[in-house]
């Protein structure tokens, strides 16, 4: 068995740490008995009875049977209980709000989905998210006290000390919006807010569980191009929480981006851009289709065939790829995971191309292999990841719960 990535201590000032660090890993494995724990985590016999007895009590971990006879004592057991606890995610795209309710194992037992207000002002898009939550939480039938808060995911950059969505593309007249305030008095619950590339991240580590243990770079496509980054099982956000904006990065050539830049991967790999491109190619006049009803159109005809529109992304993908292959050499990791609405009935398309490309370009790939896969956690990563910032806020280790901090 594969040790964990976080070891605990067995030093008493460290109680929240150590329980911490024994959720994640039976929640990680699925169903563990304690002996495999205290061999995963470092941890005494002693402490590990301590810490199982007292996640047992609350209500957050239960005994599941026994494992296999090996000649001797068959060990009991142990998984976490999926529906102690939920949080609600709340994903901002630009033209749609998705919800859902997820459960303490990553399981979404609830959905929710609905257009950005037409109006699209702070307080209405605000006042929809809210709606969203309450629909969500009342449908389940869930009781308030089990529900663990609101995670936000939205489109960067943000002001993360001031729970603040700074300039959103495609949200005209938004400039430094306190979005989490505004969610949380209307929900009437905590509310924690990241950009939705790093929330699907988390998403994706959280669901994924042991498959998804280590170091990866999530890459979330949707109406724009981001990425979210897991080293060692700890999300890197960067010195302002911003990590990851990979849209913005230059990639060549000279196209005029939404930033005001030229160049940007966005400018090339959005949904919009693709959109363009396609139209061009087939030679088609712009119709006021919206972005993402055009984008839909055309992944369907590449999924079905099409030349043109398989033509078209796979130039895309490429520039992708191009730009991974970059970031994978600069951060050393050896797993790319491709999710975001962008990739529905186009994700194999897009997944073999990225690999191709990454795999010609990447620095010393006799060394360090690099494996491109989709993920696990689907279309709604934004919201599942939002959900998941809850979750991971309340339950899964980090150094500041060891520092004390």
């Amino acid at each position: 068995m594969a040790k964990a990535s976080w070891q605990g201590t067995n030093l008493p000032r460290v109680g929240g740490f150590n329980r911490a660090v024994v959720l994640d890993a039976i929640r990680q494995q699925g169903e563990v008995s304690r002996v495999e724990l205290a061999q995963r985590t470092g941890l005494t016999a002693q402490t590990m009875s301590n810490i199982v007895r007292a996640l047992i009590d609350d209500g957050l971990v239960t005994e599941n049977g026994h494992a296999p006879s090996t000649g001797g004592k068959r060990r009991v057991l142990l998984k976490v209980v999926p529906d102690a606890y939920s949080a609600v995610g709340l994903h901002l795209d630009p033209e749609r709000i998705t919800g859902v309710l997820l459960d303490m194992a990553g399981g979404v037992r609830m959905r929710s989905s609905r257009r950005v207000p037409a109006d699209a002002s702070p307080a209405a898009v605000g006042a929809a998210l809210a709606r969203t939550f309450h629909q969500l939480v009342r449908r389940s039938g869930i009781a308030d006290g089990r529900v663990l808060g609101v995670g936000l995911a939205v489109p960067g950059p943000l002001d993360a000390a001031n729970r603040r969505v700074l300039a959103p593309p495609n949200l005209a007249g938004w400039a430094e919006v306190p979005l989490a305030d505004i969610v949380e008095e209307r929900a009437g619950q905590p509310v924690v807010m990241d950009n939705d590339a790093t929330a699907a991240a988390i998403g994706e580590r959280w669901a994924g569980r042991g498959d998804r243990a280590g170091s990866f770079v999530y890459v979330y496509l949707g109406s724009g191009v981001g990425i979210g980054v897991v080293l060692d099982d700890q999300v890197h956000r960067g010195i302002s929480n911003n990590a990851g904006e990979i849209g913005h990065v230059h990639s060549g050539g000279g196209r005029e981006c939404h930033c005001g830049r030229r160049g940007c991967l966005e400018a090339y790999c959005s949904m919009r851009a693709i959109v363009a491109d396609w139209r061009a190619a087939s030679r088609a006049e712009p119709d006021g289709e919206p972005a993402a009803a055009a984008y839909e159109r055309l992944c369907r005809l590449a999924a079905e065939g099409d030349a043109t529109a398989g033509r078209v992304l796979r130039v895309a993908a490429t520039r992708l790829g191009q730009a991974l292959a970059s970031v994978v050499s600069v951060l050393d990791v050896d797993r790319v995971v491709l999710g975001g609405p962008a990739l529905r009935h186009v994700a194999e398309l897009v997944r073999t191309r990225v690999a191709k490309v990454v795999d010609a370009q990447v620095w010393a790939p006799e060394v360090r292999p690099v494996r491109v896969e989709t993920a696990l956690i689907g279309e709604d990563a934004g919201a599942v990841g939002a959900a998941s910032l809850v979750l991971d806020h309340v339950y899964s280790p980090r150094l500041a719960t060891l520092l004390g901090s």
